[in-house]
């Protein structure tokens, strides 16, 4: 089965629905709509299952509010780069390619 982690404070966000997005660089699994995914913490131990909805490839500078779907909201486009440069190790500008997987729980 397919997963994807994310980091521990964002559990309880993603377990109450109010998180039902996230965005994914560099997507090795090859996620697609109609994916059954495991919800995963970093250390890799599932806390939850999900359905994907649909998925979008799109850049960092053109998405929208769906998109976001309950991601994190940064004070500025600015402090947004800076965290997924921060993440990922490498520099995070409009241009960068991004998958956009939205998802509801099971």
């Amino acid at each position: 089965m397919k997963s994807i982690k994310f980091e521990d404070k964002f559990v309880p966000v993603l377990l109450s629905g109010k998180k039902d997005t996230t965005w994914r660089i560099d997507d090795e699994k090859g996620i697609s709509a109609g994916d059954e995914i495991a919800l995963c913490r970093k250390d890799g131990k599932e806390f939850a299952r999900a359905k994907v909805l649909w998925v979008r490839e799109k850049t960092y500078g053109t998405l929208t509010e769906e998109d976001k779907g309950g991601a994190d909201v940064f004070a500025s486009e600015k402090e947004m780069y800076e965290a997924f440069s921060q993440h990922y190790g490498f520099p995070v500008t409009p241009s960068t390619k991004v998958k956009v997987i939205k998802f509801r729980l099971l």
